[in-house]
């Protein structure tokens, strides 16, 4: 064996390691979470500092205690933006959490689909491309569409019937 004196805060945290991890495991609710804040300890105190310590077990309980607020910190830090960041990019409909932004690979696929859309609608008799722009795009309903183009709603219903054929037939059907 070794014959060179242990420091005493070496030693005080050998004989206070269990004591240390039963104070943390209360405080912390974990046990592992415990195990690894008594392993950081041992991490700031090897090597041990130079200057003499006064009270060894209590300096290892203010360091672990100081540890653990920190990991608080940091944890509260990243829930908190987190949170945030939750907030600014997923809507919650219907209880179901909805990401605001589609993933790159479908949002270009989208664009692709709307271009061919937009290509389909082009194509249509000018009666037949304002009936759709004004249901479809602007949301009014039939009835309000045939008064505002002065036709009747069946005129409405006949142009968007054969609006949404022609576009299905050019495009293929869309969710």
């Amino acid at each position: 064996m070794d014959d060179e004196p242990v420091h005493p805060l070496l030693s005080a945290y050998m004989e206070r390691r269990e004591d240390l991890i039963r104070y943390f495991r209360v405080r912390l609710r974990s046990d592992e979470a415990a195990e690894d804040l008594v392993q950081d300890i041992y991490f700031k105190i090897t090597p041990p500092p130079a200057e003499p310590v006064d009270n060894p077990s209590a300096y290892l309980f203010r360091l672990g205690t100081n540890l653990m607020l920190d990991r608080i910190k940091v944890r509260r830090r990243a829930e908190a933006r987190d949170a945030q960041w939750h907030g600014a990019h997923v809507s919650d409909v219907g209880g179901a959490h909805v990401a605001n932004e589609a993933p790159a690979d479908q949002a270009a696929a989208a664009r692709q689909q709307l271009e061919k859309i937009l290509e389909a609608v082009k194509s249509l008799p000018p009666a037949a491309q304002e009936a759709f722009r004004l249901h479809k795009l602007e949301g009014l309903s039939h009835a309000e569409t045939a008064a505002a183009m002065g036709v009747s709603r069946s005129s409405v219903e006949k142009y968007m019937m054969s609006s949404l054929k022609l576009i299905v037939a050019k495009v293929g059907r869309w969710p």
